[in-house]
């Protein structure tokens, strides 16, 4: 196991890594996928500290980044690695940042409920998200082949414009980004997001076939895949009461909740 200052870093398999910021209010996850030929890292983090010092220690293959959403607490370490993919619906906002967000609530949220201390090279008041132009655009039903595994992209809309989701289906792993995680609500408020699309692309997750393992970014590792069919569930009870648009507030279900 490393030891590391900053992240937490836990075995999923031999060949997969959650690197995980337990000290911020986020509690956000990175994914580190090794293969024969190459490895996969899905998202960066935060960028309060160096996710590569971590990365390095786990592989000395070539890394690749897949980025499920540009969000800052999921871009953060994207400066450090030379190849990095989104989706064209959140290309905008990686090369020129999100729109509506300023950077004084970007350096509001990175610096608050801090539970751990930070390294001496964070600094909130110059904290600048990544802005950069992408090294390929991913879409739906991509394939990223690592030698020994194969990822699907998944286009999965809705909390984002380009939301992605990953099925690594030599392992039954889906890596659902802010699509899909527990404890706190799945947010599709902001007027960048669509409720609509986001219950769409939860009824789609929860029909991929054979997962063994969901892994959301925040909150719980590994959920058990009996929560597809909450999903399922769900969708069908939103649709049904007219609930899927801004402003009817938090719906609870079994394992999750989601906030429009």
């Amino acid at each position: 196991m490393i030891k590391d200052s900053w992240f937490t870093v836990q075995n999923i398999d031999d060949e997969t890594y959650a690197i995980s910021e337990y000290g911020h209010w986020e509690k956000v996850h990175s994914f580190l996928l090794i293969g024969e030929r190459k490895a996969v890292l899905i998202d960066t983090g935060l960028g309060i500290d160096s996710i590569r010092r971590v990365t390095d220690k786990l592989t000395s293959l070539p890394i690749e980044v897949i980025t499920t959403h540009v969000h800052v607490d999921h871009i953060g370490g994207h400066r450090e690695f030379d190849k990095i993919y989104v989706h064209e619906g959140d290309k905008d906002w990686l090369i020129n940042g999100i729109q509506g967000l300023s950077i004084e609530q970007i350096r509001n949220d990175i610096k608050r409920d801090i539970t751990i201390p930070t390294p001496l090279t964070f600094n909130p008041n110059t904290y600048q998200p990544f802005q950069g132009v992408p090294s390929g655009l991913l879409k739906d039903q991509d394939t990223v082949d690592l030698g020994n595994r194969k990822l699907i992209i998944y286009h999965t809309p809705g909390h984002s414009p380009g939301h992605l989701s990953i099925y690594d289906t030599t392992n039954g792993y889906l890596f659902t980004g802010d699509l899909l995680y527990d404890k706190t609500p799945i947010y599709a408020f902001y007027p960048s997001t669509s409720p609509v699309d986001l219950i769409d692309s939860l009824e789609r997750i929860a029909n991929i076939k054979n997962v063994n393992l969901i892994f959301g970014s925040h909150n719980t590792l590994g959920l058990n895949p009996a929560i597809l069919e909450e999903v399922k569930h769900a969708v069908q009870f939103l649709k049904e009461k007219q609930l899927v648009t801004f402003g009817t507030g938090i719906h609870k279900f079994k394992g999750f909740s989601i906030q429009f």
